[in-house]
């Protein structure tokens, strides 16, 4: 689902459709597996649709896959129901939901952990930049992927932390920290290489928004908004004026 056909997407949602529209009258507990798999399909695709699709905040993902993985979760979490509870919840639907609702989003945000990782690139996506040493967009996905897989911020009040083995190699934390502070030094101003620095702790510790915005002189109540502000203003920087090659050559 890397490649978003809107094509096969309109028949996908037209097939899907016709079939909610067939199990009209039945209540929840007189479907099938697979009917009840389908009759939540749509409240999968809105909750994965809920989550920001930024490169920062889904790393690689899409938004497909992001609906894929929701789709998965409500097939795991289908399985998983007790009919005796939910029979004697005084509102079925609303726990039904709730309980589906919860293990959807749950799988869509382990899924972002594994591919977001620790800082990495995926394999797949290091042949994709290799293979097109001209093309901007790969230097985008080279700052956006390095510099979501320092962040742990989802944007999500009901973040759920998931233990999961990756075994496979990240980059050596230092020199990567002394390349990025290299690209950085030549391309930002001082403002944008401080907030960068400290906020992603490339060669100290990592800092609060507010305790950087007290290190580069903010002092204004919204002074907490303005450094994160200058943190994507560094990175778009960063991304418009890095060469291709330049991340060829690390690579």
């Amino acid at each position: 689902m890397k490649n978003y056909n809107i094509q096969n997407y309109i028949r996908y949602k037209e097939d899907l459709k016709t079939s909610i529209c067939n199990l009209e009258g039945k209540f929840y507990d007189e479907h099938t597996r697979n009917e009840l798999i389908i009759r939540f399909m749509p409240l999968a695709e809105n909750l994965a649709r809920k989550f920001p699709t930024s490169q920062q905040a889904i790393g690689v993902m899409s938004i497909n896959d992001l609906i894929q993985e929701g789709n998965l979760g409500l097939i795991k979490a289908v399985d998983k129901l007790n009919w005796e509870m939910l029979h004697e919840s005084p509102d079925i639907e609303k726990t039904l939901k709730s309980f589906l609702s919860k293990r959807i989003k749950g799988a869509i945000r382990r899924s972002i952990d594994i591919n977001r990782g620790s800082v990495k690139i995926p394999e797949n996506k290091l042949i994709q930049i290799r293979k097109n040493p001209d093309d901007d967009k790969m230097v985008s996905l080279f700052f956006n992927s390095i510099f979501s897989s320092y962040d742990e911020t989802y944007g999500d009040e009901e973040h759920m932390v998931f233990e999961i083995e990756d075994t496979s190699k990240p980059y050596n934390i230092n020199m990567l920290n002394t390349y990025l502070l290299s690209l950085m030094r030549e391309h930002l101003n001082q403002k944008q290489y401080d907030v960068l620095r400290l906020f992603y702790g490339l060669d100290c510790d990592k800092l609060l928004t507010r305790d950087i915005a007290e290190y580069i002189g903010l002092t204004v109540p919204s002074a907490a908004v303005r450094v994160v502000q200058i943190k994507k203003e560094a990175i778009d920087h960063l991304i418009a004026n890095t060469d291709p090659t330049q991340v060829i050559d690390y690579l």
